[in-house]
């Protein structure tokens, strides 16, 4: 499982678009070519194989955590504690898909016996499953060095798929995903898997060539929408369009009633100005518009809670610029005030280091100024937005936002309990969101995802390119899989997973022979 490096950093162009297929450089080639070869040896490995390789990883960057987390630390700013949690969030992730390989579940297997007597005449045995798509290419992400990165959630999700993996680089952080792959390459080689299981490219136009590569079957990404959309546009116009799972921009609104203000206004802006400032708002889930009743005593408590804030590097100069240039744009359009001045400062490599901003305005002033307000600040920059009595909530979600990652509510208890004269507007208002985003929370704040089998992270354009899937959370394998059905397959011709026997215990959906006929006497019910 070699690690090949090829450093072109040149930005995307519109040139990238056209789809003539080039041949490769020699190094690519090799890359390309060992992906392929291991398509059909690492798809008929054993679940107990696979999922021993990835626990094996789990253990090896476990035990390689403090020597990673140190040239974290280095490219990119990021702090210590936050990097060491984010080894073990890799690590969880890595063991929890092992678990869910072997529980077999994500296959959904489904039996249908053959049935003389079906409804709608004979029906043949008929079998499906899933299985692996092929090599699948990966960009990941800056802002996530380990949990959406070389070894991360996608990357975890594609191995466990049993796919084989290219991971194009950041170029946030090239050192560490050199050392990310060392780590990962020997571990999955100690653990039996073949030689092109994993592989790690480095450069922009690297990624967008192998992308082209009518060998690769699936592609996944985290960064920015126009980046995405670029990639996402170049796997559509392949000649043979594949899928693309691109995470993207989100804004995360949240929605705080008067009466929640009025039991905790102190414990919800303790709570907000640490999720927007927790890895200076460099974070997809970060909060970045609060809805508040106009003349709450929330924008007080902000300014109480906000104290004397540290400031935290950002991930790399362009960034820092990107952030800059949002911020001055934010705080120079017509009405905004600052709640929370922040500010940031660059030093003599180009860093810029940033203290929280909090900004408010009113609805009026957002709704003539939506066009300078309402896209993303990737950064510690969060709008309050004053609402007046009245204010039809549901109707601000559809008027403002195209779709995001999660959307918020804070509510008081009696709201919480349906005991209110306001829980039909509060259940409009969750409704809405449910069409706008792929989670909705409940007293909390967005970030932190936590990795579960039943976690949603995931939404609507421009959140994702493809709002029927997750990134994070065991749902996230079936990305790389697609369905196939065996009709009238003799035993010795079906997957272990569809087989009577079914040695692998995994769950079978079965439909049984006779069963139709309760089908058809409820259709003509």
């Amino acid at each position: 499982m070699n690690s090949f490096t090829t450093r072109l950093s040149a930005p995307f162009r519109s040139k990238e678009l056209d789809m003539t297929v080039e041949a490769l450089s020699p190094e690519l080639e090799t890359v390309v070519a060992n992906a392929a070869s291991a398509t059909a040896i690492l798809a008929a490995t054993s679940p107990g194989a696979r999922a021993s390789a990835l626990v094996a990883v789990a253990d090896a960057l476990e035990a390689a955590k403090p020597a990673l987390v140190a040239i974290g630390m280095e490219e990119t700013g990021l702090t210590e504690a936050r990097l060491t949690g984010e080894v073990t969030r890799t690590a969880v992730q890595l063991r929890l898909f092992a678990t869910t390989i072997l529980d077999g579940s994500y296959l959904d297997a489904r039996i249908d016996y053959a049935d003389a007597d079906f409804a709608l005449g004979v029906r043949p045995d008929i079998r499906r499953t899933h299985i692996p798509v092929g090599p699948v290419i990966n960009f990941s992400a800056s802002n996530f060095p380990f949990a959406f990165s070389v070894m991360g959630g996608d990357s975890a999700a594609i191995l466990a798929a049993g796919c084989p993996l290219i991971v194009k680089a950041h170029s946030g952080h090239p050192r560490l995903s050199d050392a990310t792959a060392e780590v990962a390459s020997a571990a999955l080689a100690a653990a039996g898997m073949p030689a092109g299981t994993f592989q790690l490219i480095h450069g922009r136009e690297a990624g967008v060539a192998v992308l082209k590569d009518p060998r690769i079957k699936a592609g996944s990404f985290t960064g920015s929408i126009s980046v995405g959309r670029l990639l996402a546009d170049i796997a559509a116009s392949r000649p043979a369009p594949i899928p693309f799972f691109g995470e993207l921009g989100s804004v995360n609104p949240v929605f705080i009633t008067a009466d929640v203000i009025a039991e905790r206004a102190t414990d919800i802006a303790s709570g907000y100005l640490t999720s927007v400032a927790g890895s200076a708002g460099q974070l997809c889930t970060k909060p970045g518009f609060a809805f508040v009743p106009a003349d709450s005593d929330l924008p007080a408590a902000i300014q109480a809670a906000a104290g004397e804030p540290s400031e935290h590097r950002l991930l790399d100069p362009r960034i820092a610029r990107s952030y800059e240039e949002r911020r001055t744009a934010i705080l120079t359009a017509p009405g905004v005030r600052a709640l929370v001045e922040g500010g940031i400062r660059f030093d003599e490599a180009g860093h810029g280091w940033a203290t929280p901003t909090i900004v408010i305005v009113s609805l009026a002033d957002f709704r003539a100024s939506k066009e300078a307000l309402v896209d993303e600040a990737f950064g510690p920059l969060s709008i309050v937005v004053e609402t007046p009595v009245g204010t039809d909530l549901a109707a601000l979600v559809r008027e403002f936002f195209e779709g995001n990652l999660t959307g918020t509510l804070h509510i008081s208890d009696a709201e919480g309990s349906g005991d209110s004269t306001n829980t039909n507007e509060l259940r409009v208002l969750v409704n809405a969101l449910s069409q706008q985003v792929g989670r909705v929370l409940f007293n909390g704040w967005p970030t932190g995802v936590a990795v579960t089998p039943a976690q949603q992270h995931g939404g609507p354009w421009p959140a994702t390119t493809n709002d029927s899937s997750t990134s994070v959370g065991t749902a996230a394998i079936t990305r790389f899989l697609r369905p196939v059905a065996y009709q009238s397959a003799p035993a010795a011709f079906l997957p272990e997973v569809l087989q009577d026997t079914n040695p692998l215990g995994v769950p079978q959906a079965i439909a049984p022979a006779g069963e139709s006929k309760a089908w058809g006497s409820a259709a003509r019910d």
